[in-house]
């Protein structure tokens, strides 16, 4: 049986691999391990092996891991649909929110968030696919949202997040990539100073690298299928 250990680095070569073949600084690229429905003691082991930062989509799940494995002091990314009446234990319990895509919910957040912590770090869902059953702003509405967002005073807006349609085209995936880095250049020469593109997950991470990601989700081919019991 292959090790959580022995996955991680196997993607973490797959980073390094990519970062070489698109002209990528070497560490360029940050992985997030996404955790959702997997238990502590398997965070814990993949900890141990030096992954750092976790990715939950569940409020009440994620806070749990978060107080079992407080002494490991990580690095906890909510990345799900945060619904209004759970915006406290978020911004009380996680260090970033990337699936931020309405101002009510970015408001919440820097009201509830502790003023003896940093401000929380947000990244902007943005909509690129046109899916209609998919969350995320739409790319019209972005300027106005992200502009909106960073005044707040309790959070940080670092970056962009997307989540485009599955395929399995590397040109294609590429495109809808380059589509959200666009949007990021375009809100950086408007004065936002945004430093992360959370874009490419474990079947598109490379395509996402060539086109500038700085930040990787990978669950499934770290921690194999999600565990849905």
């Amino acid at each position: 049986m292959i090790t959580l250990p022995t996955k991680l680095q196997a993607v973490l070569a797959r980073i390094a691999d990519a970062e070489r073949e698109y002209g990528r600084a070497a560490g360029d690229v940050q992985l997030l391990a996404v955790s959702k429905t997997w238990p502590a003691i398997a965070v814990a082991e993949l900890a141990a092996a030096g992954q750092r930062a976790f990715g939950e989509s569940y409020v009440q799940e994620g806070i749990e891991k978060i107080a079992e494995l407080r002494a490991l002091g990580l690095n906890w990314h909510f990345i799900g649909s945060l619904q209004a009446n759970k915006t406290r234990l978020v911004a009380e319990g996680f260090d970033w929110v990337q699936s931020l895509d309405r101002l009510r919910i970015a408001e919440r957040l820097s009201e509830q968030r502790p003023a003896s912590l940093p401000p929380l770090s947000v990244c902007l869902q943005v909509n690129i696919s046109g899916e209609a059953t998919k969350g995320g702003v739409w790319p019209a509405e972005l300027p106005a949202l992200a502009h909106a967002v960073a005044a707040l005073p309790r959070l940080r807006l670092r970056g962009l997040l997307a989540l485009p349609a599955p395929g399995d085209d590397f040109l294609e995936q590429r495109r809808s990539f380059r589509r959200l880095r666009e949007l990021s250049e375009r809100l950086q020469a408007d004065g936002l100073p945004l430093d992360t593109l959370s874009m490419g997950m474990s079947a598109d991470l490379e395509a996402a690298i060539a086109e500038g990601a700085t930040l990787v989700r990978v669950g499934t081919a770290i921690f194999g299928e999600r565990n849905r019991a």
